[in-house]
């Protein structure tokens, strides 16, 4: 079972933020999960929400912002922001907690020195549509990572914005998320034969029929997010591909042995 680090190693440290995805690299993840939003000058970055109220203090839309404004903010301190008053807490270099691009967490995923799976998810609705796609594919090409070996899968809530990846990039594995049971008896109609399905282990646990039909399928599933022994093991009951979780060590610790 693949275990891949959501947002990196974001139960201790601040998602998205570079700091969070050197440490779970540096605890074995095998994969990393990422969101990606435009910039209003045309830049891919890892941030899960529309606007920066939660992870950043501030009120601004990502969207409608440029590279250069966001940089300006500090993306980490929201998760520990009594760590100034403690004396004991070790010295964080600020660029770790700065807005991450996916450019330069490709650039550390390609310098890790082993394989290391990544699970790229566009956020969808987006003023830019489509175009979310077409830099996500692009930036992939300059990596040579749009082949049937990259090590890059793309994930989306949106079933239109998959279609766009496969046109554009049709080696890319694709996993289609899941966010509520009621909706997989119209997906399974729609998706490829060779999508990954993603379902929440929320909608697994409280809806164990759904866990059944995928298994019955013989569907490649990946699961977002598991975070408990008791999620694990369910994870594994259904036969689980790979886990999406806040604590990559302790499930890597809990898989590996």
């Amino acid at each position: 079972m693949q275990v891949v680090a959501h947002r990196g190693a974001s139960h201790e440290i601040a998602e998205h933020t570079l700091g969070a995805y050197l440490a779970a690299i540096e605890t074995g993840a095998d994969g990393l999960e990422c969101d990606v939003r435009l910039t209003a000058d045309g830049h891919l970055v890892c941030v899960h929400d529309r606007d920066l109220r939660r992870t950043a203090s501030n009120r601004g839309v990502v969207s409608t912002m440029d590279l250069d404004e966001l940089n300006a903010f500090d993306f980490s301190s929201w998760k520990n922001p009594w760590s100034d008053l403690d004396d004991e807490s070790p010295d964080m270099d600020p660029e770790l907690g700065k807005v991450l691009t996916l450019r330069k967490l490709l650039e550390t995923v390609a310098d890790a020195g082993r394989r290391i799976e990544v699970a790229i998810e566009t956020k969808h609705p987006t003023r830019y549509g489509g175009l979310v796609e077409r830099r996500l594919v692009e930036l992939l090409r300059e990596f040579g990572w749009t082949a049937a070996d990259s090590p890059i899968r793309v994930m989306s809530f949106s079933f239109t914005a998959l279609q766009r990846v496969e046109r554009m990039a049709p080696d890319l594995p694709v996993v289609m998320l899941v966010e509520k049971a009621h909706h997989w008896p119209m997906l399974r109609r729609l998706v490829g034969k060779d999508w990954i399905i993603g379902p929440g282990i929320r909608e697994l646990t409280d809806h164990p029929g759904l866990g059944r039909r995928l298994q019955d399928s013989g569907r490649r599933v990946h699961v977002w997010t598991v975070n408990t022994d008791e999620q694990l093991a369910l994870c594994r009951r259904l036969g689980v591909e790979a886990i999406i979780t806040d604590r990559p060590a302790y499930m890597l610790e809990r898989v590996r042995g």
